[in-house]
């Protein structure tokens, strides 16, 4: 893991279906620079609030797509053997299975991420 930012990531399901999210009480209440939480599950995706501060380390989804909207602030999306994206509020962009990426966030961002339910966030092995 990444000694700058420490990764506090919730896997478990926080609202289930016909259950309100409120995400600016989540973000008013997040407890670290680099946290997420998986909001609620559609189909065999879920749904995951991350809000961050800093670099996430360099990893890939060999199974998974994984894609980025932005809430808040401005988001830097390094993608292996391709040119780094920014993204800013309410810009998404996808990185498909096993492309090599990296996140990351010189000032605070909050984003939304829609991933099937099985991937790894850390990145796969």
């Amino acid at each position: 893991m990444s000694e700058q930012a420490p990764y506090d990531m919730h896997m478990d399901i926080l609202c289930a279906a016909l259950t309100k999210v409120d995400v600016p009480r989540l973000v008013r209440e997040c407890p670290s620079t680099w946290w997420n939480q998986t909001l609620c599950e559609v189909n065999d995706c879920v749904v995951r609030l991350g809000i961050i501060e800093g670099e996430f380390h360099w990893h890939k989804h060999d199974e998974e797509d994984e894609f980025f909207f932005v809430l808040e602030g401005q988001l830097h999306i390094d993608v292996e053997n391709h040119e780094s994206v920014v993204l800013g509020v309410h810009e998404g962009y996808t990185v498909p299975r096993g492309v090599v990426h990296r996140t990351r966030a010189p000032q605070k961002v909050v984003m939304l991420m829609v991933e099937k339910g099985s991937v790894v966030p850390t990145g796969d092995v």
